[in-house]
């Protein structure tokens, strides 16, 4: 599949990209797309049983694939967050509000049953917006 001229792919290190077929993000238009994205680094858990600095690392992680483009969190139109513990949706959200507080992107929230790493309790998705289309 080739790539038209508004349009880029990010692949990162991660294994699942090659195995599932994606991408890290997607540019297309004006609009950054990055998938879903853990708070692993260089295959390495960050916050270990803590999910407030699993929130923080995840979307550092997802903050840190819109900055290949361009971009930062002022960017920022949606985020997607997902727990596998209601319990922890107060932590994530104190990490969400300190990086998107003047920004306030459209936000949900979902507790899921679980991660294929059982370790994880938190995975972002992010979507940003950059004006007119640039490559």
């Amino acid at each position: 599949m080739s790539e038209s001229p508004a349009e880029r792919r990010l692949q990162s290190d991660n294994p699942w990209e090659e195995t599932f077929g994606c991408a890290r993000a997607v540019a297309a238009g004006d609009r950054v797309l990055v998938s879903g994205t853990t708070p692993l680094k260089d295959g390495v858990l960050q916050g270990d049983g803590d999910p407030y600095e699993q929130a923080r690392a995840a979307f550092a992680n997802a903050l840190g694939a819109l900055r290949e483009f361009g971009l930062d969190a002022g960017h920022v139109i949606r985020t997607r967050m997902y727990l596998t513990h209601a319990r922890d949706v107060d932590a994530v959200g104190r990490a969400h509000k300190e990086l998107f507080d003047t920004v306030r992107p459209v936000a949900t929230l979902t507790v899921v049953s679980g991660f294929a790493d059982s370790r994880v309790l938190v995975e972002v998705e992010v979507e940003a917006y950059r004006g007119a289309a640039s490559t």
